[in-house]
């Protein structure tokens, strides 16, 4: 493994991994200590809680304009009051995306306006106990987590274009191990329902829509997808008291007791803010990382304590996927 590329040498080795000086539990904002963001535009989605929530404060604070991209604007609110009175802190606003409504979709991105530097797919939903379509039909893990991000991504392609040097982040998971994504029945029509095969299967797209993003390699724009950790956020809303218990993570109480591998939410959004904003990802694309390091492809092993899997990094499934998206997106 070498040390990260230097920032004005943007080509690389894809076969070696990119390693930084920063360990798995560094915060948000001491991964981009030092890079000044001003004039820099980011949008968020789901920047209003969590991790997503310090991932704005990162990016906020190094000087960039930050628009959180949520279904529910005024509960981010708080956090755009306090970042208005941070010194040397860019604007944040709030903006309604609900990812899993296509017409929400729509109005977001034709609402935007100017140049788009960097774009954190950040939102997600995980294990929701039933199956659960959207009106058009689709899986709501799976429209959320992927679906929505891939259209908000292609609708706001000339606005990352126009940046001249974008950054694409997807927010993934270690569960994408497990599962691979069913090009046969993606939406669980035949096959069980199983609420962590369709949150990994939508984590796995998501890394594959970075791998398949290599086509706007030449527009500038690179993409890059990240595991952030183990953190309580309300991610884990859907989750009942016996799934808490069974993951060492709540007692007979029912008080939390998060063991000490977990992150804080902003040590979770360090990656995410590296991948964002640190020069030294300066010309990396279509990679996957996890605790601030790339990962080592592993062969797909949901009990894996970490890598990533290599069915999410095939270049023909990802190819496969974006021309599944795009014709998805053509129905609605």
């Amino acid at each position: 493994m070498t040390t990260n590329p230097r920032a004005d040498r943007p080509s690389h080795d894809e076969s070696i991994l990119l390693t930084t000086p920063f360990p798995s539990h560094s915060r948000a904002e001491e991964v981009i200590d030092g890079v000044d963001l001003t004039g820099r535009r980011a949008v968020v989605t789901g920047g209003g809680s969590g991790i997503g929530a310090e991932t704005v404060r990162a990016l906020a604070t190094a000087g960039a304009e930050v628009t959180i991209a949520t279904r529910r604007p005024k509960s981010a609110e708080p956090l755009v009051r306090g970042l208005a009175t941070a010194r040397g802190a860019g604007r944040v606003r709030t903006a309604r995306l609900d990812l899993s409504d296509p017409p929400s979709v729509d109005a977001f991105a034709r609402a935007w306006r100017g140049p788009l530097d960097i774009l954190v797919a950040n939102a997600g939903i995980m294990a929701l106990p039933a199956r659960v379509l959207t009106p058009g039909g689709w899986e709501m893990q799976l429209a959320t987590n992927y679906l929505g991000h891939f259209a908000l991504a292609t609708r706001l392609h000339a606005a990352l274009r126009d940046a001249g040097s974008a950054r694409i982040v997807v927010v993934s998971s270690g569960a994408h191990r497990g599962a691979p994504f069913d090009f046969d029945d993606p939406h669980f029509e035949r096959r069980p329902y199983d609420p962590w095969a369709a949150y990994g299967q939508s984590k796995s797209a998501d890394i594959l829509f970075t791998v398949g993003a290599r086509r706007w390699a030449a527009d500038g724009i690179a993409a890059n997808a990240l595991a952030p950790g183990f953190i309580l956020t309300r991610l884990q809303r859907h989750l009942d008291g016996d799934t808490m218990r069974s993951f060492g993570v709540m007692d007979g109480a029912g008080n939390l007791t998060p063991p000490p591998y977990y992150k804080s939410p902003a040590q979770g959004a360090s990656t995410s803010a590296l991948l964002a904003a640190s020069p030294l990802l300066d010309g990396v694309t279509g990679r996957y990382f996890e605790d601030n390091q790339e990962a080592r492809v592993v062969q797909g092993d949901g009990d894996q304590p970490g890598g990533v899997a290599a069915h999410a990094l095939d270049r023909e499934a990802a190819d496969r996927l974006w021309e599944y998206g795009a014709a998805a997106l053509r129905t609605v």
